[in-house]
């Protein structure tokens, strides 16, 4: 049985050479999840690619449905049952649901407005010629925008840093899960008093949108209300926290790349698909469970089992990427699964993108001298196999 110690510091910090020797010599094998149950995962682009796009591989527990039809707390159910976990059939009416709401034209009508969240909070900092990254920048930026779209009150906000932060947390330290439990239940109370306000005057944000949504007689029920916010807030926040933060110390471990963005600014684009792939934010995907029997690699993958999909593995596949090792923002074919693949594409893509690609070019273009103020090997990664990133990167400009 091939072995990744994936609480291992070492592996942590990079775990791309391990992943290089894994597709090589066991690309599907399976391991024992901290749990203490065990799953499969995926290493190689092509089977990641098959394995999201295969119907017999679901993201809903089998147990959800039990969950859902007993009288659990709804911060529970949230959990359990969210546009990342709901069958197949649920998942196309809540994404057909939820992009009636969440269109381009409204992603694009942002730009403005995170052009300036992002002047505003470097603003703060400019003076001073040195920031935390993380704590300063990447952390706010995101969760300012999504709130303002949500339509939650700035005096709030900051309880939501807070939430999003205790939760993503719980999910990868199983000893914070109880500290994690108590914030998701303040959580769910206080969407439960936003959404009654919204129904009862409804305004131009994104809750009133997907309140008003409605699809040949379908609606949005109130826990999938909360557990789509639930989605939009933790785990979109999340990608772009560290789409960011992977973003800028890439391109300090690379200054010819830099250099490069800062002399040709229109390669922001190409540069933000090169951050995905190389050292995207998500590690792994959330966990698939079989629902037959299945052969892949020539490993029985029986019925129930869970499997995981190692996007960082993939995307740094050298069947797919010629020299996926190195950092180049002029790569032309770049078709990383960072986001995921079919019916599971992030629908939070184009939004993560579009904060990326403003935070990165505005920084490089107001702080030019932009570098560590550590040495690279004292960054603390975080721990835990779904969110790749660093907790702080404290910069000098």
């Amino acid at each position: 049985m091939t072995k990744i110690d994936f609480q291992k510091e070492t592996f942590i910090r990079n775990p791309y050479p391990v992943y290089s020797e894994v597709r090589e010599q066991d690309p599907v094998f399976r391991f024992l999840l901290p749990s203490g149950q065990y799953a499969w995962i995926v290493t190689r682009y092509d089977d990641a690619v098959n394995v999201l796009n295969d119907s017999r591989f679901v993201t809903n527990p089998p147990y959800v449905d039990e969950i859902v039809g007993s009288h659990v707390p709804a911060h529970q159910a949230i959990i359990s049952r969210n546009l990342l976990t709901v069958t197949p059939s649920d998942h196309r009416r809540l994404r057909r649901l939820i992009q009636k709401a969440f269109t381009p034209r409204m992603i694009d009508r942002l730009r403005g407005r995170i052009e300036e969240i992002t002047n505003e909070l470097l603003h703060q900092v400019q003076d001073k010629n040195e920031m935390n990254l993380i704590e300063d920048f990447a952390f706010p930026l995101p969760i300012i925008v999504i709130c303002e779209m949500l339509g939650i009150p700035f005096e709030d906000q900051d309880k939501f840093r807070h939430w999003s932060d205790v939760i993503m947390e719980g999910f990868n330290n199983p000893s914070l899960m109880e500290q994690s439990d108590s914030v998701m239940k303040h959580f769910v109370e206080y969407l439960q008093e936003l959404i009654a306000k919204r129904r009862d005057k409804l305004k131009e944000d994104l809750i009133s949108d997907l309140l008003r949504v409605e699809d040949e007689g379908d609606v949005l029920s109130e826990h999938e209300l909360y557990a789509l916010v639930f989605v939009l807030i933790i785990a979109g926040h999340e990608t772009t926290v560290n789409l960011i933060g992977n973003g800028i110390l890439a391109l300090i471990e690379h200054p010819e790349q830099k250099e490069k963005l800062q002399n040709e600014p229109e390669l922001i684009h190409a540069a933000i698909e090169e951050i995905l792939r190389y050292n995207g934010p998500a590690e792994v995907s959330n966990i698939r469970w079989a629902t037959e029997d299945t052969e892949l690699r020539g490993k029985r993958i029986r019925q129930g089992e869970m499997l995981f999909v190692a996007f960082a593995s993939a995307n740094r596949d050298p069947a797919q990427f010629p020299e996926p090792d190195t950092f180049d923002i002029t790569r032309e074919v770049n078709n990383h699964i960072a986001f995921g693949k079919g019916v599971h594409f992030c629908v939070g893509a184009p939004l993560a993108r579009l904060e990326a690609e403003i935070a990165i070019g505005a920084l490089l273009r107001r702080m030019p001298n932009l570098r560590l103020n550590s040495d690279i090997i004292d960054l603390e990664w975080r721990p835990g196999m779904i969110i790749r990133g660093v907790r702080e990167i404290p910069l000098l400009f």
